[in-house]
């Protein structure tokens, strides 16, 4: 094992209230060590036809945050399982932002998180939001590097698979001007990455397609009625699917700097659904009943219809006893998703919706080599009644059947989100293969990578790798297949 110590993190408060912020403590609490380690303890045996890397994003404040601390403002931190011919070895590393490169020269926090002003921040993204782009939301590959990217719009930023060195800032070749959000698609049939950003003035949103070749291709403005705080996208074969959802930016509060959301009730859900190498003229808008979603399962494509499956959140705002700014931020990050259903008729401009289960799930994945084509299979995470968001099992939704099965991981055992790892040689969009994800044990202080036959969740992880050092809770998670590896070392 090999380490690379830095600074001892002084992190257990909110700064000017002294509230104890649980984001801070805990299963949450950030590690300030960078480690390699090889050879990794295993329970039981890993699957000989399981050979890739495990990569999750998080936030991993390095430096006491200025102000109130809000869980999305702590660095992005890449920890990563590789596992091959039955080994496993661990690495972790911050991911190296503009922003975390000041302030390690700087050895202190140089910005406030998004509970503050940030009129005093050295410098923020292109839409002139000076927030911190921390790149700790999600993870993605595409064209042999991981792209991190941040919730708010932010620089995507390459990093190595392998080593998790950060590549710096990625603006395909030059092409891309300006920022991309989270949750970018890739449509692996095609090597196309798809995205979109958004911002609080006008074009208030944007979308666009990096073709194969790793250059933006197509990029177009969306009209909305104003600013909105869309989350993700999806796509299907021909089309891609962009949302305006009630969840809007307080323009009061932008005009004094801050940054504060609003659900309004009073406005409908709309889903835009225009050609993927469309243009903003061409979108076709749905109106269905107000929500919020974080997060796509997928989307495809039936006859005339577009079909679209989202982890829908009905009451995004605070509870209604939240009266502190802290009570508040605990209040939204508390999750009550369900798995939802929209259709969107392209001949007759018709929108049908329709719960497909009422127990709360999030943080979807179906196999990365389906996205865009109809599923049988999905998986979630089980979200914990607790006051703070921790996943407390795993879900599988067979779609065909109209079944789920799930496995809870234990008292005092948290999860992270599980992509789906085909076993190899396995088709496209069957079970054949396993679900990978990190458990951190609340009671022992310690956390592993579990591993779970798909085809059969029920019975538990087949291994258990045991992790060298804690793994705080954190954020999005993706699965790198060898054969993903073998081209990127060819």
């Amino acid at each position: 094992m090999t380490s690379t110590s830095e600074q001892p993190l002084m992190v257990a408060r909110t700064a000017d209230t002294g509230e104890d912020n649980p984001y801070l403590l805990g299963v949450y609490a950030p590690v300030g060590t960078e480690i390699d380690a090889e050879d990794l303890q295993v329970v039981g045996e890993i699957p000989k036809d399981l050979n890739g890397v495990y990569l999750r994003n998080g936030p991993n404040p390095r430096f006491a945050p200025e102000g109130r601390y809000h869980w999305f403002d702590g660095d992005g931190m890449i920890h990563a399982v590789h596992l091959e011919n039955g080994k496993a070895r661990y690495r972790n590393r911050w991911i190296r932002t503009k922003a975390f490169e000041a302030e390690s020269a700087a050895g202190q926090a140089l910005w406030t998180g998004v509970m503050e002003n940030p009129k005093d921040n050295p410098f923020g993204n292109t839409h002139g939001l000076g927030l911190k782009d921390n790149a700790n939301t999600d993870v993605v590959f595409h064209r042999g590097r991981i792209l991190a990217t941040w919730y708010l719009c932010g620089s995507p930023y390459a990093v190595d698979p392998l080593s998790l060195e950060t590549l710096g800032a990625e603006d395909f070749l030059g092409t891309l001007a300006g920022d991309m959000m989270a949750h970018p698609k890739v449509d692996e049939a095609t090597g196309e990455l798809f995205w979109f950003d958004y911002g609080p003035r006008p074009p208030y949103l944007r979308y666009g397609v990096i073709s194969a070749d790793g250059t933006v291709v197509r990029t177009t403005d969306i009209e909305l009625p104003g600013p909105r705080l869309p989350h993700d996208m999806a796509i299907t074969e021909h089309y891609a699917v962009l949302m305006d959802l009630p969840l809007v930016q307080d323009l009061a509060a932008a005009e004094q700097g801050r940054h504060k959301l609003h659900f309004d009730r009073s406005l409908p859900s709309r889903f835009g659904v225009l050609p993927r190498y469309g243009d903003g003229s061409q979108i076709r808008w749905f109106e269905a009943s107000p929500c919020y979603i974080y997060h796509v399962v997928n989307a495809w494509e039936e006859g005339d219809e577009v079909v679209l499956d989202v982890c829908r959140v009905q009451r995004p705002q605070p509870r209604a006893d939240a009266h502190t700014p802290l009570a508040k931020m605990l209040s939204y990050l508390r999750l009550d998703a369900q798995l939802h259903r929209y259709r969107f008729d392209l001949r007759t401009g018709a929108c049908r919706e329709s719960a497909l289960d009422d127990d709360n799930t999030e943080f979807p994945t179906v196999d990365a080599r389906g996205v865009g084509r109809r599923n049988r299979y999905s998986y979630a995470v089980h979200i914990s009644p607790e006051s703070t968001l921790k996943f407390d099992g795993l879900v599988r939704h067979d779609n065909l059947a109209g079944t789920k099965t799930e496995y809870r991981f234990g008292p005092g055992r948290w999860g992270s989100e599980a992509p789906f790892a085909p076993r190899e040689g396995a088709p496209v969009d069957s079970a054949d293969g396993y679900l990978v994800t990190f458990v951190q044990d609340e009671r022992e202080g310690r956390s592993e990578l579990d591993i779970f036959d798909a085809a059969d969740l029920a019975a538990g992880p087949v291994a258990r790798v045991l992790l060298p050092q804690r793994v705080p809770l954190g954020f999005h998670a993706t699965w790198v297949r060898a054969d993903q590896l073998d081209n990127l070392r060819s």
